[in-house]
């Protein structure tokens, strides 16, 4: 996975968008699996209006020759910060201009909703382009929070802030253990605020 050099004001505004994002309706029927599942166009109206509130746009960049169709996904801040994923590639169900379609909306749809880690359908309808029944939802955005970690702990280096000075107000504000048990969203709390939480902790003692 590409991103910029520091993803901080990023990862603080995603956690943002997935603490007030509303997982869209799953709408549509897949009449091979008799599931649900968003279309593209409802994810997009979904997320479009709370990214745009927390300064965050993506683009997407489909490909390939069409039996094999690839779509790669970037989530970018206003900052000028971005993440670029994996190029998510599957094979259309047929060489033509409709099966390649289906396999790009597809592909778009998983990638997007991936990277954003929202949640999207039941069950797999991607018979419509392919059948990868190999999926693994999720993956973004775990390296989204081990990126966000990462940049915690560049923070804390910077500050000076020892270890078991960042046990002690993990332990404080969230009442857990360590970095391992923290969300994203508390990730992010931590890193823009870690100075002031501190120093709150420490008056409290």
């Amino acid at each position: 996975m590409k991103h910029s050099e520091s993803i901080a004001n990023l990862a603080a505004a995603l956690a943002k968008f997935q603490a007030e994002v509303i997982d869209p309706t799953k709408d549509e029927k897949n009449p091979f699996f008799k599931s649900k599942y968003v279309p593209l166009d409802g994810l997009i109206a979904a997320v479009r209006p709370v990214l745009t509130k927390h300064g965050l746009s993506y683009l997407q960049f489909p490909s390939g020759d069409g039996q094999n169709i690839t779509v790669t996904t970037m989530l970018l801040h206003e900052s000028g910060e971005f993440i670029e994923s994996e190029p998510f590639t599957l094979r259309a169900a047929k060489v033509d201009a409709q099966g390649a379609g289906s396999a790009v909306t597809y592909a778009r749809r998983y990638s997007l909703s991936s990277i954003l880690g929202v949640a999207w359908q039941e069950d797999d309808d991607g018979n419509a382009a392919s059948n990868p029944r190999d999926l693994q939802r999720g993956n973004a955005s775990d390296e989204m929070r081990r990126r966000a970690l990462h940049a915690l702990n560049e923070k804390a280096k910077a500050e000076n802030v020892t270890a078991q000075t960042m046990s002690e107000v993990i332990s404080y504000r969230f009442g857990k253990q360590g970095s391992k048990e923290l969300t994203l969203n508390e990730i992010a709390e931590l890193t823009n605020n870690l100075a002031a939480l501190i120093h709150e902790m420490e008056g409290a003692a």
